[in-house]
């Protein structure tokens, strides 16, 4: 058996594993990377593997940095199938249509407006390549065993962190080869608790939070603090949020607000059409959060919708006091960039980070204080106050990873610290080593190791 890391490696985006195993190529994950440059053009590099070759993609999880990818492996010539659970599947049907939507989009403003270096910018992928590799989705239930090959087979396990994601575990030539995707939070207030699993021959475990531990604060007491002084001045709320999880734990809790009359009647405007359009999925996947029917409704009802281009100039052009709630959460693109330049240089306003801020985007820019953003070529003022709420992650901190690994009877063999910056995978890597005695490593980008079987070196009965 071999594993090679094709992303996710010294990064926390791009996730990208290639096992191999007796003929058998399956890649788990196959997403976009995100955040500095160099980073950004592994995109528009050929992938290391010919795609004629994969019999199968199995994704954790929805999450661009997770799945944006798959449109440029259709392009390229894959017409293998996608497994999915049926939430993931739902989910990318929503989020790579609106990616596609926005890589085109994109490219047509820096066209129009001539800021690009490139003649003209072209889209990383199109509409089309999205719809053909959304034929190719096989949805798969969870924990129940799907047949690769003679020798191979996968199930899916919950793992809480967004609708539909995924513990991927590999049953290959008699092993165990656990991926463990983007762990969710035993106690989030929406997504039910990733189940633990019991075995490993070899693991894969994410490190975004590996050097830290998520504060204790409560989410709605931070918002309601954010909201009055803002709103004391007449200014704004500029929320930039990942459209599946943060969007729905953010106006869940703006709904308990307004409900408690802990927050005054002003407008709420949801101004991200694959936000709305994930929100409605929570009302069809019931068993896989913590939230009622009426409780998701009434998330579906915290904000004015904000669908057309039309209307989101209409907020931008809007004054305060008002909510703006708008993707992408770490700034990367998408219609919040245009709230920001509306709103970013007055100091009355305020911008809420609500999740990570992966090296590189606007997003850790402004966690840094930065005094000017650079937006559609040009530097925008920053005066607004910028706040960051870090308990409102939908990421498992390193306390709460090692209480995942720790239903895991018998050490793994090797495991492997991906999807963190070097600094916490190898804090984590340090933790599970001290705590558990685990063989531990982080492995580099394009790395691939040879997972011997641990079958052949056990003494025969």
């Amino acid at each position: 058996m071999r594993l090679t890391f094709l992303g996710a490696a010294e990064t926390v985006t791009g996730s990208k594993y290639l096992l191999e195993c007796a003929g058998t190529r399956v890649l788990i994950d196959c997403g976009l990377f995100e955040g500095t440059k160099n980073l950004r053009l592994r995109n528009w590099a050929a992938l290391p593997v010919p795609v004629d070759t994969l019999d199968a993609v199995v994704l954790t999880h929805a999450h661009i940095d997770h799945s944006g990818y798959l449109p440029v492996l259709a392009r390229m010539g894959y017409r293998g199938p996608v497994y999915a659970t049926t939430g993931t599947t739902d989910l990318c049907g929503v989020m790579l249509r609106d990616s596609a939507k926005l890589q085109e989009e994109e490219a047509n403003f820096a066209n129009r407006h001539a800021y690009s270096k490139h003649h003209p910018a072209l889209p990383l992928y199109t509409l089309d390549d999205a719809e053909r590799v959304l034929k190719q989705f096989v949805p798969s239930e969870f924990n129940t065993p799907v047949k690769l090959s003679e020798q191979a087979y996968f199930r899916l396990l919950p793992a809480g962190h967004i609708l539909g994601a995924a513990s991927v575990v590999v049953h290959m030539n008699g092993n165990d080869i656990v991926f463990s995707g983007d762990l969710g939070r035993p106690s989030d207030p929406v997504m039910c608790a990733p189940m633990r699993i019991e075995h490993a021959d070899y693991l894969v475990v994410e490190a975004t939070y590996g050097d830290r531990l998520h504060a204790e604060s409560d989410p709605a007491a931070q918002l309601e603090a954010i909201f009055a002084r803002t709103f004391k001045h007449g200014g704004v709320v500029v929320i930039p949020s990942f459209a599946v999880g943060r969007t729905q734990t953010i106006l869940h809790y703006i709904a308990l607000l307004k409900e408690t009359g802990r927050m005054p009647r002003v407008p709420v405007f949801l101004d991200s059409p694959m936000a709305i359009a994930v929100t409605d999925l929570y009302r069809h996947h019931l068993s896989e959060h913590r939230l009622t029917m009426t409780q998701a409704d009434s998330i579906a009802k915290a904000a004015t919708m904000v669908r057309t281009v039309d209307q989101s100039k209409e907020v931008t052009g809007r004054g305060g006091p008002m909510v703006v709630i708008a993707g992408s959460g770490m700034i990367t693109g998408g219609r919040v960039l245009h709230h920001l330049k509306a709103f970013a240089a007055d100091a009355r306003n305020t911008i809420v980070l609500a999740g990570y801020q992966a090296a590189g985007t606007r997003g850790a820019a402004l966690e840094a204080h930065a005094p000017t953003l650079k937006i559609h070529g040009e530097y925008v003022r920053v005066r607004a106050k910028v706040e960051s709420i870090s308990s409102l992650s939908a990421h498992a901190d390193y306390r709460e990873i090692l209480g995942w690994l720790s239903s895991i009877s018998t050490p793994p063999l090797r495991t492997f610290m991906t999807h963190g910056e070097p600094a916490a995978a190898d804090a984590l890597r340090r933790r599970i080593s001290e705590a558990l005695h685990w063989p531990c490593e982080v492995p580099t980008y394009l790395q691939s190791v040879e997972l011997e079987d641990p079958r052949s070196s056990k003494p025969s009965a």
